[in-house]
């Protein structure tokens, strides 16, 4: 999922089906570990087909996909057709369990098999976890430093394929798909660590697993594949809601506080800018220069609504102080702040006009100053011309309000 190769999961668990027939057809009979071993030969086939087409031909990867998905599950339905219609075969071979999964219909020996194959993948992944990690990040700096990148990379895609071919007996080749993906994509909401994303992923697809299973044991008629499936899907949601970070709500959240923040930011500015010409002594002898919300309003596009709740929200700080008859007058904190806040936008300005060529990938308006973006020479650089008289006459903050 990392590599945007999600898909490739779906074409090995449908490349797995000519596989399970082939091995059918060779043997005479249903045997779990000569079925799931033409399974695996069958998807690792398709992942190779993919790998190649990507590196050999001009073939961008999403085709490949799609390519290796349609003729391979298409060579398997037909071989199944010809074993079901035949004498030998007939209704008895049971290949529809690994299209569609059949949990029910496993016995003890199929999990023991299940499992140690699992226990192989795992032990692999364990001891190649930095390899693995490399070329999934960087497979080109991988290749430079000497890494064998293409045969790590082949070895990553034989255990997909195994991790398939393990899963079919329970839910088959077309629901596998969403077994591989959806518990990495629900891991990959609650963090951004690649190994306690493993170990996350680990987790909800064993509850998935579990809560699938035990849903399915407890109503006759509902099928085991598809219930586990529906169990990751609802992990899958309710993590792309709650997760702490990349959830919908803590985005939500995050984005209005934000917003808020933002417009924080100009009334300070605004204020600033209206008190600025009277001096540093902030005001007269009659006290503090004000401002009423009416010149506020005409400033910026804000509603009536939001205005007040900005200042009610800036008195509630310490920033403002109502002075009566809507009139408000920054306190000697707000001063200060709003001091600042003037200056970082200034200096946000003049980087803007003076370094156009950094500001593409550096503007980040979450910021209120470039300082804690920028290089220490270009800070210095721009303090030098914020302090210019010409840029305090294009409204740079005058040295008296610092």
């Amino acid at each position: 999922m990392l590599r945007r190769r999600a898909l490739t999961g779906d074409a090995v668990s449908h490349a797995a089906l000519p596989g399970v027939c082939v091995a059918f057809l060779v043997a005479g009979e249903r045997r779990l570990p000569i079925l799931l071993f033409g399974a695996f030969l069958s998807g690792l086939l398709g992942a190779m087909t993919i790998s190649a087409l990507r590196r050999w031909t001009r073939i961008k990867e999403d085709a490949a996909v799609g390519i290796v998905l349609s003729v391979f599950v298409g060579a398997g339905f037909a071989l199944s057709r010809i074993i079901q219609g035949s004498v030998t075969g007939g209704s008895k071979a049971g290949l529809n369990s690994y299209i569609l999964g059949k949990t029910a219909g496993m016995i003890a020996q199929d999990v023991y098999l299940i499992s140690a194959t699992a226990l192989l993948c795992l032990v692999l992944v364990v001891l190649l976890y930095k390899e693995f990690k490399l070329i999934s990040f960087d497979a080109g700096f991988a290749r430079v430093q000497g890494w064998p990148a293409q045969p790590l990379d082949l070895l990553l895609m034989a255990l997909l394929a195994a991790t398939v071919v393990i899963g079919l007996p329970a839910v088959g080749a077309v629901l596998m798909a969403a077994l591989l993906i959806l518990p990495a994509a629900t891991a990959r909401l609650w963090t951004d660590r690649l190994g306690t994303m493993l170990l996350l992923a680990a987790g909800f697809g064993a509850a998935t697993g579990a809560a699938g299973t035990l849903l399915s044991a407890s109503h006759e008629k509902l099928p085991a594949g598809p219930v586990i499936v529906l169990a990751g899907a609802s992990f899958f949601l309710a993590s792309l809601f709650l997760a702490p970070r990349r959830g919908l709500v803590a985005g939500l959240l995050a984005r209005l506080r934000f917003e808020r923040e933002l417009q924080e930011r100009y009334l300070l500015r605004v204020l600033f800018d209206l008190v600025e010409p009277q001096g540093s002594d902030h005001g007269s002898q009659n006290g503090p220069t004000t401002v009423s919300f009416d010149d506020l309003l005409g400033r910026r596009s804000w509603g009536r609504s939001r205005l007040a709740r900005l200042l009610a929200r800036a008195v509630r700080q310490g920033h403002l102080e109502w002075c009566g008859a809507d009139r408000y007058a920054l306190t000697e904190a707000g001063l200060r702040r709003a001091a600042a806040v003037a200056r970082g936008h200034r200096l946000w300005a003049l980087f803007l006009t003076e370094y156009a060529d950094l500001a593409a990938g550096t503007a980040n308006l979450a910021e209120e100053s470039v300082e804690s973006l920028l290089p220490p020479d270009v800070v210095a650089d721009l303090y030098r011309k914020l302090d210019q008289p010409e840029a305090q006459a294009r409204g740079a903050l005058s040295p008296r309000a610092q």
